[in-house]
């Protein structure tokens, strides 16, 4: 069963009229804005969840704007260990954020409500289940979270400040649960805004390819626990009144009974079982007005294709996942879409178009515009890879029959085209076919599709949460190589992850590569593009021109993006065989890109 059952109307109506008391508003310092600090809002179970509202202090009726999250609703960014580097980021690249706003309010992936609520909107800010202000058992993406995020929602469209209507905005975890909430299809939803947010709860979360993500370990550990629920050891202050962030103490015996590691979780679920489907939402059932915003590396376009919306956008940008959220050219975008579907206003949003992409090149990125994804037009080019000579080609009978081998655990094979003679750009899904062979039952692969200079130098991109990626990381276990032809173009095949198929050690099989996400870029004259297949994390050498990430707080220092896959499920002896790829002929390996025609 998806995650899309309404929740029973008389219990969602009786919970919505329910008005609590709660004390005068707490001095916000913010002229104009009212600040009702720890408001309890009673769930279906009778467990009261914390919220904060941030509102007009002119009466009359507002828009709301929500958002619920495991961050601490009052944590401030400037002081929390977890999270100094963001802040640090964040002043440096707009150092006149806080003479607009007194930044006080700011939180975490968060909309900074000072600058909505002085354009008429309420903002609500809400603790979930098991984090902050509000008690119970911490289960992230679970269906209780998701039900009470629907409960949220029509509780605030029939509050006496509301006209009815809720937008949904965050980034990251608090886009995840937008797509989860709005298949619910709650009273009083009018619209939601995904910024940078996974759909699909296996294949963007839990396993790449079918290979175990474990870098969630690092985001359970050092962003989520320490706002546990009772957590008295907690490093997180309340910026609102100086006190602990997460409520009365708890025993340490009760705070593991009270929290679900989602690493431990997704560990005992390998396969995309009814686990995944519960917190996967059903697309079909999302059809609010829709604005997707995603990035080139780890989070993207899957929520977007899903949503059966007949009003969605999406836009496909470059660069850090939280900065740009900020920025007042964003801002100008949130309030366009959110002023036309909450406030009926006629600002010719209609008319935006609906697919707009950043197009990066080595020294920078521009806007385009289009009126859908894939482009329209776009030639899908077979480069074909050549074992023999470590090169690919789109010239398929460049390639003769040749096979090379690899570790399974060392650095696998380079394949790298000739230089471009003229200006050629790519942008749109990706993917990779091979012919493989092991000498064991299994293997994985890992495959970065590069950008080399013509000094041979690794051209690198600024991405989601890792200062230096390339074009696009693909994943597969090839044991989880079948592939659902129903559901499947060339260029995104779709591996249904339902068991396992061991290999026969020495036999050659084709395999697609999983790769989430989509790629942009325009190839100047004298550049070339490298493709890597190897049986471990891509992590560029020591000798490489790169920012290293340990200057970014993150755990795997040679890593690019939210995915590393150290973990036990990675027996030595099963993934570290000799590998072997086999090219042209009969077993033509490729690596698919969306060509885009240069305007004329």
């Amino acid at each position: 069963m998806r995650l899309n059952k309404l929740l029973p109307a008389a219990v969602i109506l009786a919970l919505a009229v329910a008005q609590p008391s709660w004390a005068e508003p707490v001095a916000s310092g913010v002229p104009g804005m009212l600040f009702d600090h720890d408001v309890p809002v009673t769930m279906t179970d009778g467990l009261q969840l914390r919220v904060n509202i941030y509102r007009p202090e002119k009466p009359g009726h507002y828009p709301v704007l929500m958002l619920m999250g495991p961050y601490g609703k009052d944590t401030s960014m400037a002081d929390a260990p977890a999270y100094k580097t963001s802040w640090a980021k964040l002043i440096a690249k707009y150092p006149d954020l806080c003479k607009t706003s007194s930044c006080r309010y700011i939180r975490f992936e968060a909309p900074d409500p000072e600058r909505w609520v002085a354009n008429g909107y309420i903002v609500i800010h809400a603790d979930v289940r098991g984090a902050g202000a509000s008690p119970g058992v911490l289960d992230p993406f679970s269906p209780r979270e998701t039900q009470d995020y629907a409960t949220l929602i029509t509780w605030a469209a029939h509050q006496p400040w509301s006209p009815g209507k809720v937008g949904l905005l965050g980034t990251s975890f608090q886009a995840i649960n937008q797509y989860q909430v709005a298949a619910l299809k709650p009273e009083g939803l009018a619209a939601i805004l995904p910024w940078e947010g996974a759909y699909d709860q296996y294949r963007e979360i839990a396993y790449y390819g079918g290979i175990l993500n474990v870098a969630w370990e690092y985001w359970w550990t050092h962003q989520v626990v320490t706002n546990q629920n009772g957590n008295a050891d907690t490093p997180l202050v309340d910026s609102i009144n100086g006190d602990k962030d997460t409520g009365a103490p708890l025993s340490p015996d009760v705070l593991k009974q009270n929290r679900v590691d989602p690493v431990e979780a997704v560990a005992r679920h390998p396969f995309d079982d009814a686990y995944y489907r519960q917190r996967t939402p059903d697309g079909s059932r999302i059809t609010v007005p829709l604005l997707d915003v995603a990035n080139w590396t780890d989070w993207s376009t899957a929520g977007y294709l899903a949503a059966a919306s007949k009003q969605k956008w999406l836009r496909i940008q470059t660069g850090d996942h939280m900065t740009p959220f900020y920025s007042e050219e964003s801002l100008a975008l949130q309030k366009r879409f959110f002023d036309h579907f909450l406030k009926g206003v006629n600002n010719g949003w209609e008319k935006e178009p609906r697919v707009a992409v950043q197009v990066r090149r080595p020294d920078g990125a521009a806007w385009r515009s289009a009126s859908a994804w894939p482009l329209p037009g776009t030639q899908w080019q077979r480069w074909y890879l050549d074992a023999a000579n470590d090169t690919m080609s789109p010239a398929p009978a460049a390639a003769a029959p040749a096979e090379k081998s690899y570790p399974g655990l060392g650095d696998g094979l380079t394949f790298t085209t000739a230089p471009f003679v003229e200006e050629t750009e790519f942008t749109g899904p990706i993917g990779v076919r091979l012919w493989v062979s092991s000498s064991t039952a299994d293997m994985d692969i890992f495959a970065a599709v590069r950008l080399i200079d013509p000094e041979g130098r690794d051209v690198t991109f600024m991405g989601n949460s890792d200062p230096n990626v390339p074009l696009g990381l693909g994943y597969l276990r090839v044991s989880h190589r079948a592939v659902d032809p129903a559901r499947s173009t060339e260029y995104a095949p779709v591996h249904p992850h339902l068991t396992l198929e061991p290999m026969t050690p020495g036999q050659l099989y084709p395999v697609d590569v999983e790769f989430t996400e989509p790629t942009s870029i325009v190839i100047a004259r004298g550049y070339r593009l490298a493709l890597t297949v190897q049986g471990k994390d891509f992590g560029y050498g020591p000798g490489a021109n790169i920012v290293r990430a340990k200057d970014y707080d993150l755990p795997n220092s040679n890593n690019s993006g939210l995915f590393f896959a150290a973990h036990p499920n990675r027996d030595p002896v099963l993934y570290g065989g000799t590998d072997t790829v086999a090219t042209g002929g009969d077993h033509a390996s490729y690596l698919l890109l969306p060509h885009i025609a240069a305007r004329r």
